[in-house]
This record gives C-alpha cells, sequence and structure tokens, in this order.
C-alpha cells in the first residue's frame, strides 16, 4: 500500500492548488488595487472640488471685505467733507469782514492733503455741461446767451471717492427760455 499512495500526486495537487490560490489572490489584488485607484481618483475630484470651493469662499470674504471697508470709507469721507466745507465757508466769512485767514489757509491746506492722499478728487461744476451722474440741478437760470445746460453755479462741491460718486455738485443750470413762458 505504500507504493499505491505516492506522495508526488499529492504534492503535484498542493502546488496546483497553491497556484490556483496564487492566481486568485493576484486577480484579488490587481480587483483591490483598480478599486482603491477609483477611490483616490474620487478623492482627488472632492479635494479639487474643496479648494476650489475654499479658493471661491477666499475671493467672496475677500471682495466683502473690500466692500465694506470701501462703504466705511466713503461715510468717513462724507463726514469730514461736511467739516471741510464748515471750514470753508468759515474762511470766506472771515475774509469778508477782512480778517487774517492764515491759520484757516494752512488747516485747509492741510484738509486738502487729506483728502487728496486718500484719493478724494473734486468735480468740475462750473461751466461744464450737467450731467445727472455728476451733479445735482438745485435752481434754473434763464439765460440767452448760454446753451441748454450749463452750469452756471455751483452750490456745493460734489466729490469723487475710487472712481464713484460719493457726493454730486449741487448746482444751478441755464435755459435759453424758461418752459412755460409766453411768446408775446
Amino acid at each position: 500500500m505504500s507504493e499505491d499512495q505516492n506522495p508526488e500526486p499529492t504534492m503535484k495537487v498542493e502546488t496546483m492548488d497553491t497556484e490556483e490560490v496564487k492566481e486568485e489572490s493576484i486577480d484579488n489584488l490587481k480587483s483591490l488595487l483598480e478599486k482603491e485607484k477609483e477611490k483616490v481618483v474620487s478623492y482627488e475630484k472632492k479635494l479639487q472640488y474643496l479648494l476650489a470651493d475654499f479658493e471661491n469662499l477666499k475671493k467672496k470674504i475677500e471682495s466683502d471685505v473690500g466692500t465694506r471697508v470701501n462703504l466705511m470709507l466713503t461715510e468717513i469721507m462724507l463726514k469730514f467733507l461736511s467739516i471741510y466745507d464748515d471750514f470753508i465757508r468759515a474762511k470766506d466769512i472771515l475774509a469778508k469782514q477782512h480778517v487774517k485767514t492764515e491759520g484757516l489757509d494752512g488747516i485747509l491746506k492741510n484738509m486738502s492733503s487729506f483728502l487728496s492722499e486718500y484719493g478724494v478728487i473734486q468735480i468740475d461744476a462750473v461751466g461744464e455741461i450737467f450731467d445727472p451722474k455728476f451733479h445735482e440741478a438745485m435752481a434754473i437760470k434763464e439765460d440767452s446767451s448760454l446753451d441748454n445746460d450749463i452750469i452756471t453755479k455751483e452750490i456745493r462741491k460734489g466729490y469723487i471717492l475710487q472712481n464713484r460718486v460719493i457726493r454730486p455738485s449741487l448746482v444751478e443750470i441755464s435755459k435759453t427760455k424758461l418752459e412755460g413762458e409766453n411768446n408775446g
């Protein structure tokens, strides 16, 4: 009986089983590797979307902060312009009364420098054509020697900050003939 049971055929069977197991293991590993590669691609896409969302959020926050800063700067400049106007009126009144205004002149010069430093620009008005983007008509003056809508007087100066009108000029404009007047 010992000859009937040959250990070699059993080993061959075991070797074949081991080969099959190895192939099966390799196939399983390849399958797992493919699944992991798919996961990696999926995670990379998710990461790219998250990075894009983050960049968009960052840009939005920067924009919102910039807008808020500009609004605050505009508010501050408008309050400052009211004070600036008061100083100009005080200087004009004192000059009419023949009072020395050198001190006020120095203050006004410093205030003008401050406005320039922050990019506040005066709007030209007198002699210009009325533009509702920059001017607000407060009065109309009949003057046949001028074309219609020429600014004849500036009642209050207007200003621009960062290419935006923060305060329009209050003006008087010309009309060659006022509406509603009779011709005879």
